[in-house]
């Protein structure tokens, strides 16, 4: 049975495929379609609403997405965020322009008028931005339901029309009441009707699975965080013993990090093979200081190794934890811009012999867990910080040394055990220690040092797309501090990285 789904036009936002994940979270279906869809095959697709993802072009621009106008005439009720409010005022004769103040990171809403949309908040709070434009002269028939600061036009609707635009991002988390504002217009203004339960994603992607594999065989990257551990879960379940895990031990991980991950992999019972290649990657990644180049080589250090462990076994696909974020920041989906290349994405070679296999690719770190939740996949996984693939390479700013890894890999386990010891770990979404390519001038003993700077960061998020510092306790920070300087040889200063994301991202590089 085809579901009624929630039709979300993609303009090349980082966040499109949050919006339809809100969607899904609020129990409807919701799909991602190409931003210039027609309007007849919008219609025929009977979408209870649209809703006009943000991006990163401006309207005036020349070859700017812009949809079908017609869309404008179909009855559907239509939401634009950000860019999509912009292009829709572009498109209806109102007036873009670029914005003499930028608007980044937390601002205050001001409700004008009441409206469906509305319903249940509060005349203020606080919502996200992310915007260099704003528009300044609405469209005939048009309202504006809400102001910022700097956005007199922060929230409109059309008099008559089901036609709404809010210029902040009302499905990231740092908006206050972002999901009640989604859910209102979903089911105060289009009249949706729940249809989606995450036990549907799990039931149709191992249909998915057995489908595209048929009787090949697959072989499984396993880092041993959640995210692999999960696409291994799935697959599993889909095709069995034709299933091989590799893990690979490249010497860029944490304290101990491979010995932890083995156990608890015999224990789940999956299948499981250990690949040493530490020199290896630390050969290839001599004298490269370039992050992106850092996490291509990473990227196809991995694929040769998968591609001779797949040849022993007669593999022809490799299945890897893949999630949505890694693919947005490496501009895996039309018209986004590259932020940083992941090295399961774009530090891809171009030519391949094995397939890719990435069930999770659509999914966020939470819906993740949610689904190993469904999974019973062990809660010491569930609950581990995500770690990149690339490991400490990309938290080690400038080249990859041996001794370097080591004085991360020092300092790192400090910071997590401590977290650990005061009840920290679990309310923090992730945190990590990065060596910086500096050094500073300190005292110990009543002698001069000339040492390296340990950065520490911490960050509270969901889905990793948007995230803000941890308000860590000071006493908690001056007592880390002190064991990595008195413990960890080389280091005489430690600082906390306090940016959000954006605009900063969560990793340094």
């Amino acid at each position: 049975m085809v579901k009624k789904p929630v039709l979300v036009l993609n303009f090349g936002s980082q966040y499109v495929q949050l919006i339809a994940r809100r969607v899904r979270e609020l129990g409807v279906y919701s799909e991602i379609v190409p931003y210039n869809l027609s309007a007849e095959e919008i219609k025929n697709k009977n979408p209870y609403c649209i809703i006009l993802s943000g991006g990163p072009a401006s309207v005036y621009e020349k070859d700017a997405p812009k949809p079908d106008p017609e869309i404008y005439n179909l009855g559907i009720p239509i939401l634009g965020i950000c860019y999509g409010l912009q292009v829709m005022v572009h498109q209806l004769g109102g007036i873009v322009e670029r914005a003499q103040r930028q608007e980044y990171g937390r601002s205050k809403l001001y409700i004008l008028k009441e409206d469906p949309i509305f319903k249940d908040l509060p005349q203020e709070f606080d919502v996200w931005m992310s915007h260099a434009d704003k528009a300044v002269i609405l469209p005939e028939g048009f309202e504006s339901l809400a102001k910022s600061e700097n956005s007199p036009y922060a929230v409109i609707r059309h008099k008559e029309k089901a036609l709404y635009g809010v210029q902040f991002h009302p499905e990231v988390v740092h908006t206050q009441y972002g999901k009640e504002l989604l859910r209102n217009f979903l089911f105060e203004v289009a009249l949706a009707e729940k249809n989606w339960i995450m036990g549907d994603f799990i039931g149709e992607k191992i249909e998915e699975i057995r489908s595209y594999v048929g009787n090949g065989k697959v072989i499984c990257a396993l880092s041993g965080g959640v995210d692999s551990t999960v696409a291994a879960l799935l697959t599993y379940k889909a095709i069995g013993e034709s299933l091989h895990c590799v893990f690979v031990d490249h010497g860029l991980l944490r304290k101990n990090e491979a010995k932890e991950v083995e156990e608890y992999f015999l224990q789940m019972g999956l299948p499981f093979q250990k690949v040493h290649a530490q020199d290896l990657f630390l050969e290839r990644l001599k004298g490269i200081e370039d992050p992106e180049e850092k996490r291509r080589i990473i990227g196809h250090t991995f694929i040769d190794i998968f591609e001779r462990e797949a040849n022993k076994v007669g593999a022809d696909f490799l299945l890897q934890g893949t999630l949505y974020p890694d693919v947005v920041e490496s501009a895996g989906i039309p018209g986004a811009k590259v932020i940083k290349t992941h090295h399961n994405v774009g530090g891809l070679p171009e030519r391949m012999k094995l397939k890719l296999l990435e069930p999770l690719r659509e999914l966020f770190k939470d819906e993740v867990r949610e689904v190993g939740k469904l999974l019973c996949v062990p809660e010491g996984i569930l609950r581990r910080h995500p770690f990149p693939g690339p490991g400490l390479a990309i938290r080690i700013l400038g080249e990859v040394k041996k001794e370097d890894l080591e004085t991360l890999r020092e300092a790192d386990a400090i910071f997590i055990e401590e977290l650990k010891r005061w009840g920290l770990y679990d309310k923090v979404w992730q945190a990590f220690a990065v060596l910086l390519p500096v050094k500073s001038v300190g005292v110990m003993g009543d002698v001069r040092t000339y040492e390296k700077v340990i950065g520490l960061r911490a960050v509270d998020s969901v889905d990793g797309m948007t995230a803000d510092w941890s308000r860590l306790p000071y006493d908690f920070l001056d007592h880390v501090m002190r064991r990595i300087i008195n413990e960890v040889e080389g280091i005489n200063r430690v600082v906390y990285d306090v940016s959000s994301k954006p605009p900063a991202t969560i990793e340094w590089e």
